[in-house]
């Protein structure tokens, strides 16, 4: 902190006596004001807000409002000034650059600093936006907490995302800099990322006037003089930053995500609210302490890496995993549980498709017996919906509480959980159980009325949301109130489907555009999904919605099976219908399926759904950004071909 600065600094104020998750969640809801002024009092302000919610002149909820902080401060500084700066805040581990790396809190804030220099010295200040467009390497999160320190806003692009993407997002955030580095390496392939930068800004409209990139060992990549710095070579000359006050209210990043319309949404997260609701997570979601080892075994690029990796453990004083690696093949089905076992991690928080791509590898997990990962204490799955094959086979092989919670990129943390760490609740599988304090949800039909217990209908939260969720999009109001807040006024509206039980339990079926009409039924493609993943051969499936001219729709399934499962085309259809039928009925009209070897994901593992959809009912499909191999669409469209699926069907 620089001179003359007077801080606040009431993280050791006592909280009230303990409460039950019922308490809890009924002052939270009653009482937003009292309560998350509590919780405001655990982190660490230059000022302490003068309101704590508030309406601002758009009708939009603000929290702490006259509040200032800094969340790189509380992230590092306060940790080395309570005298844990020699504790390990980040742990480095590449598998597939076969090197790991280690930083103290202390070694951490000096780099920090230090890159808040270098940006600082290429002209970026408070308000200025900074593109990142890194691999999973240290110096994305030395990169987000740098801006964070300036009061910069960062906006993270995953690494490797097509240029076009990155030129969007250049034109929507309109950033002074960028910061990117030489390349990225997906298991052993060297993605080289300048070519990719250097296309995006001549496609750009506002291209940034600064980019700094850091030079890796596996690619060395030529710089444009004038334009272009060399990572190492400003660090060297650079004078560390202090940390600049904040408005609570100030944006701390945008984050964009996938639209409707194929324009990337800029979702806001502001830096007071942020840091109260993240630290509040860390001890009621995840049951976690500083000092704990906490690993999240997600990217920077995606909300889990902002929230998860970076911020919240950092926050709460906790040591974070940074992993560039994957669930399989850096170098086999016992990569995550040699991290856990090696870096003695305590809770572990990662997306059911990465345990399924393990399982179907070392269905057994003999390679878990090869280590003892008997520090962990809870395994967190979120991300998409934890199927039940897949939560029951982790339940055979796991000694500790497999949570399932659900949350957005527009939320940044949990919607829903089981409070580990306030009152853990029995698990009903295939619901992540309860709704955080703070979250007021509902079940709401078409016309906005509220559904009765077990009735399926839109899942909304009522207003206001609770700190951390977004308060708008980037320059983009009117996109935010019809996107979230129109359909249902009073709620925002999640865009996923679902019900809650007679006992407050809350079941998420998947997006509501999943949600398929079969000759007049409603019926859930997720619930399709969790029958067939209970086949013993299959590892993981799909099921999507193929328009039908009789009944409207009707679902197709497409399975891929376990490594060495013996079952042609025809008797898995067989034996998939059967199982259909008899869940369900013939009402669901399930009649089609076919054995694919993988399926179309995102690189962060989600099943492109709605592209399985378009390649049955057309020819020109566009690529989605966000996946991982563009290769797999032609594999899906040669198996609709041979199966007669979709638009297929009458030729065949």
């Amino acid at each position: 902190m620089g001179r003359g600065q007077t801080l606040k600094c009431t993280e050791t104020t006592p909280l009230r006596g303990k409460m039950g998750y019922q308490e809890e969640y009924r002052e939270s809801i009653e009482q937003p004001e009292q309560f998350w002024r509590r919780q405001a009092e655990q982190i660490a302000w230059y000022e302490f807000p003068q309101s704590i919610l508030t309406q601002n002149e758009r009708g939009y909820h603000c929290w702490f409002q006259g509040g200032k902080l800094n969340s790189s401060y509380l992230a590092l500084d306060h940790h080395v000034e309570a005298g844990r700066g020699g504790q390990l805040a980040l742990i480095y581990d590449s598998p597939v650059t076969d090197s790991q790396r280690k930083f103290t809190f202390t070694e951490l804030r000096d780099e920090v600093a230090k890159f808040a220099g270098v940006l600082r010295a290429q002209g970026v200040e408070q308000g200025d936006r900074v593109i990142i467009y890194m691999p999973m390497i240290p110096e994305a999160a030395v990169a987000m907490l740098a801006c964070a320190r300036l009061g910069a806003v960062h906006s993270v692009v995953f690494g490797g995302f097509a240029p076009n993407e990155l030129a969007l997002r250049i034109d929507d955030a309109k950033p002074k800099a960028l910061v990117t580095a030489s390349c990225g390496i997906e298991f052993t392939n060297v993605i080289e990322y300048k070519p990719l930068v250097d296309e995006a800004l001549q496609i750009a409209k506002h291209p940034p006037q600064t980019i700094v990139l850091l030079q890796r060992p596996q690619s060395q990549a030529a710089l444009q003089s004038g334009r272009d710095h060399d990572w190492d070579e400003l660090m060297t000359s650079a004078s560390p930053a202090d940390p600049v006050p904040v408005a609570a209210t100030d944006p701390l990043y945008i984050l964009y995500t996938s639209g409707t319309t194929g324009r990337p949404k800029g979702v806001v997260r502001d830096n007071g609210g942020h840091a109260v609701a993240l630290k509040y997570s860390m001890k009621t979601v995840y049951n976690t302490d500083p000092g704990d080892v906490y690993w999240a075994g997600s990217d920077v690029g995606w909300v889990v890496g902002h929230s998860y990796i970076v911020y919240a453990p950092l926050l709460h004083g906790c040591t974070t995993i940074l992993y560039e690696g994957k669930p399989v093949r850096t170098p086999d089905a016992g990569a995550f549980w040699r991290v856990i076992a090696e870096h003695k991690v305590t809770t572990f928080f990662t997306a059911p498709t990465a345990f399924r791509a393990i399982k179907k590898e070392d269905p057994e997990a003999k390679l878990k017996t090869q280590y003892d990962i008997s520090c962990l204490r809870t395994l967190f799955l979120a991300g998409e919906r934890l199927d039940p094959p897949t939560y029951d086979w982790l339940m055979g092989i796991m000694d500790v509480p497999v949570i399932d919670h659900w949350w957005q990129t527009e939320t940044g943390w949990p919607i829903c959980s089981n409070p580990m760490g306030l009152e853990p609740q029995p698990v009903k599988t295939g619901s992540p159980t309860f709704a955080m304090p703070g979250y007021d949800v509902r079940i709401l039909d078409e016309a906005g009325q509220p559904c009765q217990p077990g009735e399926t209908g839109n899942i909304v939260v009522k207003l206001p949301l609770p700190p951390s969720c977004l308060p708008t999009l980037w320059e983009d109001d009117q996109r935010f109130r019809e996107s979230y807040l129109s359909q249902f006024p009073g709620y925002y509206q999640t865009g996923d489907g679902g019900l809650i039980d007679e006992d407050g339990y809350v079941y998420v079926m998947g997006r509501v555009d999943d949600v398929i009409n079969v000759a007049g039924h409603r019926l859930s493609t997720g619930q399709m999904e969790e029958l067939i993943g209970s086949h013993p051969a299959v590892a993981e499936c799909a099921v999507v919605g193929i328009d039908d001219e009789l009944r409207g729709q009707v679902p197709v399934g497409f399975a891929v099976l376990k490594d060495g499962a013996a079952l042609d085309q025809a008797q898995m259809q067989q034996e998939l219908v059967s199982i259909i039928r008899k869940e369900i009925g013939a009402v669901a009209c399930f009649r089609q399926s076919a054995i694919v070897k993988r399926l179309p994901k995102t690189r962060s593992g989600k099943i492109l759904r709605k592209t399985i959809r378009q390649l049955a009912v057309q020819d020109d499909v566009p690529v989605p950004p966000t996946i991982d191999d563009p290769a797999i669409l032609d594999e899906i469209r040669e198996t609709m071909q041979t199966c007669g699926i979709g638009q297929y069907a009458k030729s065949s």
